[in-house]
C-alpha cells in the first residue's frame, strides 16, 4: 500500500499535527543535529570526550535514521514505537553525558528533546489507536 495512503487510513488523535509540518521541523532539527552531535564527534577526535560520551550520540542518529523506514517502509506502528522510545532514550542519555564537558551541545539539544518527546507520545498513542 502507498505510504501516504497507509498513514492518512491510520487512527490519529485529535492533536496530530497535520503531516505536511513534520518535514520542516526536522529540517531544523536535522540542522541542530548535525552542528551539535559533530561537535561531539570533533571532541572525541580531539580527545576531549570517551567514546563512553560519543556512544549514545552514535546510538541516537541509528535509531532516528531507523524510524522512517521502520514506520512507513514496514508499516509497523509497535517497532517503530519501540524505536521512538530508544531515540528518546538515548537522546537524553547523549544530553546528560555531554553536558559536563560541553553544556552548549546539550542545551542546543533541548529543542529536538522537546519534539522527540511529543513524537513518542503521538507515536504510543497511534500505536494504540490502531492494535488490532
Amino acid at each position: 500500500m502507498d505510504t501516504y495512503i497507509w498513514y492518512q487510513k491510520l487512527l490519529k488523535p485529535s492533536w496530530a499535527p497535520p503531516s505536511w509540518l513534520f518535514g520542516p521541523v526536522w529540517a531544523v532539527l536535522y540542522a541542530i543535529i548535525a552542528v551539535s552531535f559533530g561537535a561531539a564527534g570533533y571532541m572525541f577526535w580531539k580527545g576531549r570526550i570517551s567514546f563512553f560520551v560519543l556512544l549514545p550520540f552514535i546510538l541516537n542518529l541509528i535509531f532516528n535514521l531507523a524510524f522512517t523506514p521502520i514506520q512507513f517502509r514496514l508499516q509497523n506502528n509497535l517497532l517503530a514505537a519501540v524505536d521512538i522510545l530508544l531515540v528518546l532514550g538515548t537522546l537524553v542519555w547523549a544530553m546528560v553525558a555531554i553536558y559536563p564537558h560541553a553544556k552548549w551541545i546539550a542545551l542546543a539539544n533541548i529543542p529536538y528533546l522537546l519534539w522527540v518527546l511529543f513524537a513518542t507520545i503521538l507515536q504510543l498513542t497511534i500505536t494504540y489507536l490502531n492494535w488490532k
